[in-house]
């Protein structure tokens, strides 16, 4: 497989959704989680009664949806976003990246009284894993009255997570009904996991969602109930080990890229960026995995979650110097 040709040339074979970019008032809209990220390098993990200090500090924003959102923008799709902050001063800083890359930002609720969503990370230095201790959310969540349905039906693609349950059972059946396709975002196993999972059509689920959803003790075991969902292309990330894919009958992974890694912070949400940007490439489903492997791969080179999400040219110049390697790229039919 050569990932080294442009996407149009491979347009054609095992399309996995006929999207078009610019065929209707965003390619994507987005509805989740937004984040002011408080991010501390430590040269180890803490321990029971230890003390250590900072090697440095930053904040800066995040979140699973808006990062993943500034990802697609960067790599030249249209975007929405639905989501909710507070009206404290995090509230802008949150926002502006994404104002910034031309975001419609129309549909964010702004929850008087209540405080943006926010994090404290630590990013080992050694090799740029990071530990999220997350502040509850009070007072933030999307009421579905709230909500404009024409911006899910004037898209191509829905995005959602798992940070308001509600809102994205409502937007995924209204996705469903009008024919758009869902992208699922899923990193922990809540009440109405199963439910949204019948109206999705690519869920990139995390490792520990699938195993601890699935009732199994690995991931290739939750990438088959996943797949019996009928998913068009059910994904299972791992990590530094890479991604795990089932598309109908095939089974296929993607080994994670070789980068300086920084900070691993956002890896996910810069895969599902990859990911969404490749079904409008037309990409088939081993060319859309190693795609997002690759997005997920370059954002690691910077600190924070958005920072070293990658435009369309840094990409595909990426994709141009990393060929696949064959044998081992797919596994072939069952």
């Amino acid at each position: 497989m050569d990932h080294g040709r442009s996407p149009q040339a491979v347009a054609g074979r095992g399309t996995l959704w006929p999207l078009e970019a610019g065929a209707r008032r965003f390619d994507v809209v987005g509805l989740g989680e937004n984040s002011l990220d408080r991010l501390g390098r430590v040269a180890r993990w803490p321990e029971p009664g230890g003390k250590q200090e900072w090697l440095e500090y930053s904040e800066m924003p995040g979140g699973q949806m808006a990062s993943a959102l500034v990802g697609c923008a960067r790599l030249g799709l249209r975007v929405a976003y639905l989501g909710a902050v507070g009206s404290d001063a995090e509230a802008g800083r949150v926002l502006e990246p994404l104002a910034q890359e031309g975001i419609d930002l129309s549909g964010v609720r702004r929850v008087q009284g209540a405080q943006t969503r926010s994090a404290t990370i630590l990013v080992r230095t050694g090799d740029g894993e990071r530990s999220v201790v997350a502040q509850p959310t009070l007072g933030l969540s999307l009421r579905t009255a709230d909500l404009d349905r024409s911006a899910i039906e004037e898209a191509s693609l829905l995005a959602v997570d798992l940070s308001d349950p509600d809102a994205s059972l409502w937007a995924a059946s209204i996705a469903r009904n009008a024919g758009i396709p869902v992208v699922l975002d899923a990193d922990r196993v809540i009440e109405e996991s199963e439910r949204l999972l019948g109206l999705v059509d690519f869920p990139a689920v995390s490792e520990d969602f699938a195993k601890a959803w699935a009732g199994v003790a690995s991931a290739r075991e939750g990438l088959e109930k996943l797949a019996s969902h009928g998913a068009r292309l059910a994904v299972i990330t791992c990590g530094d080990r890479g991604a795990w894919a089932a598309e109908g009958p095939r089974r296929f992974s993607c080994a994670a890229f070789q980068v300086d890694v920084l900070d691993t912070t956002g890896a996910g949400d810069a895969f599902h960026a990859g990911l969404i940007w490749a079904l409008f490439q037309r990409l088939p489903g081993g060319l859309a995995l190693r795609s997002a492997c690759a997005v997920a791969g370059l954002s690691c080179r910077a600190l924070g979650a958005q920072d070293g999400l990658p435009d369309e040219k840094a990409l595909t110049e990426f994709l141009a110097m990393h060929p696949a390697t064959e044998p081992g790229e797919e596994e072939k039919d069952d």
